[in-house]
């Protein structure tokens, strides 16, 4: 029997670990970390109302659910001229027929990157934003900045949506406490529209948002530096801060720089909408370390990583058929999510007919709550997959 190597246990790479494996095909998986993280639940840990294993499955437990072999064990450099995958023990993977590339993807570095911490960076740093913040409202007031930055080479590789929901949040969180009008809440963007993918009547929405919460807005100049107690801009301008949590935009992953595979501008890989990279059969790149196609406001999130995931497994299990049929991504392309406040949420959608931003008062916050419990539950096997989830 052929065999896959999937590198990467994020969204993609186990999405695509699962879908291999319905068909009967000889599947690895590759970790830098033992469980997978539900990076869009992880919202609630710097409010205390989930903890990082809440939003977290064992790897071992989804591998042997589904009946893939596992090695946790970082990618340390990868060949793809002789599909040859070396591991930071010094192990040697070279005797795989397919490999799909679900890496993820590194952060944009700014000065001072040090003074912040970011809910879609390492898991341990939502654990900090929760004991930073705790300590801030044992002092009983603070100054607390929330952003996002871009990445002029590729738009899709932007993560706006959780530095929104954490604000919120952490704004119905202070309110809770008793203690909100103790602290001063802003949110700063380097682009002068954030959160323009989501289209220009979710702008007015989110305006109306940050107005009603009391929640000042630094937009449009751009970052010069982060320091210990805030954010220095590049025209003079500087946030004060106690508590600065900052997600940095995507740049491709630092392993595919020497891997000989085709690479865009920001450094994704380059591929077709099948997830194919020409010249290279066998290999595929998926998730956040391919390059998008589509429209302008294309964004990297997780239910295209997962489509993308279970075309692949679909594409390559023909491949091995030799069955000319294949799936491509571009017709499920959209921006797609339940943005949480904490106390509610707000439905948001996007495509080429348009956008909305749908309000959803208590019962969204309840709403993305069962998402993430589906989410965990249905892939453990423990309740049956919705069909298109």
């Amino acid at each position: 029997m052929k065999k896959v190597l999937v590198l990467g246990g994020g969204f993609a790479g186990v999405e695509a670990a699962i879908y291999l494996r319905k068909n009967d095909v000889d599947v690895t998986l590759v970790s830098d970390r033992d469980y997978f993280y539900i990076y869009p639940t992880s919202i609630w840990i710097p409010t205390g109302e989930v903890t990082r294993e809440d939003v977290s499955v064992p790897l071992d437990k989804l591998a042997m659910k589904h009946g893939f072999q596992l090695i946790v064990d970082p990618v340390t450099a990868f060949d793809a001229k002789e599909k040859r995958v070396t591991l930071e023990s010094s192990r040697v993977l070279d005797d795989f027929e397919y490999i799909v590339l679900a890496l993820g993807q590194d952060k944009i570095q700014h000065s001072g990157m040090e003074h912040t911490l970011s809910i879609c960076g390492k898991p341990e740093e939502a654990t900090a934003l929760y004991e930073k913040l705790d300590a801030l409202i044992l002092k009983d007031k603070g100054k607390i900045a929330m952003g996002f930055g871009g990445n002029p080479k590729d738009t899709s590789a932007v993560r706006g949506g959780p530095a929104f929901e954490v604000l919120f949040n952490v704004d119905t969180y202070l309110k809770k406490k008793g203690v909100r009008d103790n602290f001063e809440l802003t949110f700063f963007a380097p682009m002068e529209k954030p959160g323009q993918k989501m289209g220009e009547k979710a702008l007015v929405m989110m305006d109306k948002m940050f107005k009603m919460m009391n929640i000042h807005k630094q937009v449009g100049v751009k970052i010069k530096q982060f320091v210990e107690d805030g954010i220095e801009f590049e025209d003079g301008t500087k946030i004060e801060s106690d508590l600065t949590m900052f997600i940095s935009a995507g740049t491709g992953h630092h392993i595919l720089l020497d891997s000989g595979l085709p690479l865009s501008d920001a450094g994704f890989i380059v591929t077709n909408e099948y997830n194919e990279i020409e010249g290279f059969e066998g290999i595929y790149a998926i998730g956040d370390s391919a390059s998008l196609m589509g429209p302008e406001w294309r964004a990297k999130q997780g239910h295209v990583a997962e489509v993308m995931a279970k075309n692949v497994a679909y594409n390559i299990f023909n491949h091995m058929q030799k069955i000319d049929s294949k799936e491509s991504y571009m017709e499920h392309l959209n921006i797609l999510c339940v943005m949480d406040t904490g106390n509610g949420a707000a439905f948001v959608y996007r495509s080429n007919k348009g956008g909305k931003m749908i309000p959803m008062p208590i019962v969204g916050h309840w709403m993305k709550k069962g998402w993430g419990w589906y989410c965990k539950h249905s892939k453990l096997g423990h309740i049956p997959r919705i069909p298109g989830m």
